[in-house]
């Protein structure tokens, strides 16, 4: 009799072992997560405190410069992913785009008497997002692994239009490139979380990168289109 239930008993520990993977890469990505806050507040108060500007006379040469160190963060990232380095690398870049962020920081505090409360707001609702999107993760059985590949063709659409719109200068395409982007990174949030919580995504910090890019082109979006509909003029 014994012999009959080792099998099954061994087949429970395994699969017994696997979640309790699972909830630890859950749990580390968190953490990390929440702990690749710090840099990017740091780097937001430098850049707005030293007026730091990343190639602000000509923004598609910033905007190429900008992809090109990202990309070299995230090749850095992924090859030392399994060791301590990774860590230091992921939040290295989450002070640089901390800088990054420091020009919008910077127009909303100079332009808007309300500044202050819109960038509340913008992370009082990029949190609400986060937590609605790992509720929604925990508590669904369906498998979302499709929508990854509709999102990131999302994404690329919103590149193409965010460059052309350097030189169109269009309000309207503004406003839709940061509406859709709130919905697009909204739901890659729900599918990175979901990769994580179902064994999809096995490296807290790959992970935690990708679930940092979806709640910063959140809050980035957010921050914009709370400063356009609700921002008070000094003028």
């Amino acid at each position: 009799m014994n012999e009959k239930l080792q099998p099954a008993y061994g087949a429970y520990g395994t699969a017994g072992s696997a979640v309790a993977d699972r909830n630890r890469v859950l749990r580390n990505t968190y953490w990390l997560l929440a702990l690749s806050m710090v840099p990017t507040v740091l780097g937001a108060w430098l850049g707005v405190a030293t007026g730091f500007s990343f190639f602000a006379a000509n923004p598609f040469i910033g905007f190429m410069v900008f992809m090109g160190v990202a990309f070299g963060f995230f090749f850095a990232i992924d090859k030392y992913k399994n060791s301590s380095i990774g860590v230091a690398l992921l939040l290295g870049f989450t002070f640089f785009m901390g800088l990054m962020l420091s020009r919008l920081i910077g127009a909303v505090l100079g332009n808007y008497t309300n500044g202050s409360q819109l960038i509340m707001m913008a992370f009082g609702g990029t949190g609400l997002v986060f937590f609605g999107m790992a509720t929604l993760a925990s508590s669904i059985k369906r498998d979302v692994s499709g929508l990854g590949k509709w999102m990131m063709v999302g994404v690329i659409g919103l590149i193409v239009a965010s460059v052309a719109n350097i030189w169109l200068q269009l309000p309207a395409l503004m406003l839709t490139v940061s509406v859709l982007a709130i919905v697009i990174f909204s739901a890659l949030m729900l599918y990175d979380l979901k990769r994580v919580i179902d064994g999809g995504e096995t490296n807290y910090v790959t992970a935690t990168l990708a679930i940092y890019l979806d709640v910063y082109n959140v809050f980035v979006n957010l921050l914009s289109l709370l400063g356009i509909f609700g921002g008070d003029s000094d003028n």
